[in-house]
């Protein structure tokens, strides 16, 4: 047993051991300061250099404004002298999270516990530092995450509903068709909009584990990728006008079928079950758009389309046309089609007229 348990067991506390408590201050993992009522620094300890780069002797004698970002060093104050002067906490003093100001000038997210006490007769104020960087970097890991899951979630569940629609629709009407031929091409589609179905799941799956493939750009025909969307979205009685010559693009098979899928579904929703819908392209060659003659688009949410930030006045197809733009390099304008209507245009695309 050696001499310290000794003496511990004989009834002595080593909280009365100055030199045991310096020791303890001087290898503590958390940064130790010390202030007084006028925010002079009496005290710190070395781990202040590990966090903030200061040492100890840079510190003391200083302001604490030192460590604190410009923008916030009048909250600081007015909150020290509103306890010197009533007593009453403005903060919480067990682990207040805020910005501390490093040395080199960048922040350093930390956690104080702070206490106050008398010393030599003057109050002081002491504050356990504690560096929450690495925590900060996995609490926004972890938002990011949750934001791609619910994205995810949101676009899957988005984008089925169209050829599940188309499916749910013709296999009701083969069921009643007496013709076999008739009931034979029901069925056909309904194939065809299960297979987009698994598609759709295994292209989403593929961008989730961040598989190139998913993202790949073929050479395309533009209105065979319009044409092919349009079969599996309810149209109704909606009509569609493709772009005259053999238009070629370079985009992700996939994600170009997506983008029309959502545009075509959108224009039907909102342009009624007759809405007659025109895929061209741009008179400059610039790139393509999808034009319909229904009420077309307000003010608000041109505006909107412009920030990127999220669905577009409640259109939660138009953020997913945006984001396949992106993907690609490609702007997205919102415009009023010629004669009335909603047009979406796509700019800064390389089209290519096939022979």
């Amino acid at each position: 047993m050696g001499d310290v348990a000794d003496f511990v067991r004989a009834g002595g506390s080593l909280r009365e051991e100055s030199e045991f408590l310096r020791v303890l201050v001087e290898n503590s993992s958390q940064g130790i300061l010390t202030i007084d009522t006028d925010s002079v620094v009496l005290f710190a300890n070395p781990a202040i250099e590990r966090i903030l780069g200061y040492t100890p002797e840079e510190l003391v004698g200083s302001s604490k404004m030192t460590i604190i970002p410009e923008r916030l060093r009048s909250a600081h104050q007015s909150g020290l002298d509103a306890f010197v002067e009533t007593g009453e906490k403005h903060i919480d003093w067990d682990g207040a999270e805020f910005p501390a100001l490093h040395k080199d000038g960048h922040e350093v997210p930390v956690s104080v516990s702070i206490r106050t006490h008398e010393y030599d007769g003057e109050q002081v104020f002491t504050g356990m530092f504690t560096d929450i960087t690495e925590r900060k970097h996995r609490e926004a890991a972890l938002r990011e995450q949750k934001a791609e899951l619910e994205e995810f979630a949101d676009v899957l569940s988005h984008d089925l509903r169209n050829p599940l629609q188309v499916a749910k629709a013709q296999l009701a009407l083969g069921r009643h068709a007496e013709d076999a031929a008739e009931r034979e091409e029901f069925f056909d589609t309904v194939d065809k909009s299960l297979d987009r179905i698994d598609a759709i799941i295994e292209d989403m799956l593929a961008r989730a584990r961040d598989e190139g493939e998913a993202r790949t750009p073929d050479t395309l025909l533009l209105h065979a990728s319009a044409r092919a969307a349009w079969d599996t979205v309810a149209t109704r009685n909606a009509t569609l006008t493709l772009p005259d010559g053999a238009w070629q693009v370079r985009a992700s098979r996939s994600r170009l079928r997506q983008l029309f899928e959502n545009l075509f579904r959108n224009a039907v929703e909102h342009g009624g079950d007759d809405v007659a819908v025109r895929v061209g392209v741009l008179d400059d060659g610039s790139g393509f758009y999808v034009a319909d003659d229904g009420p077309g688009f307000d003010d608000g949410v041109k505006a909107k389309s412009v920030t990127g930030e999220g669905p577009v006045g409640g259109h939660y197809g138009l953020h997913i046309v945006g984001t396949v733009a992106s993907e690609h390099g490609w702007e997205m304008r919102l415009a009023d089609a010629v004669g009335g209507g909603a047009r979406v245009e796509f700019h800064d695309v390389t089209l290519v007229e096939k022979e």
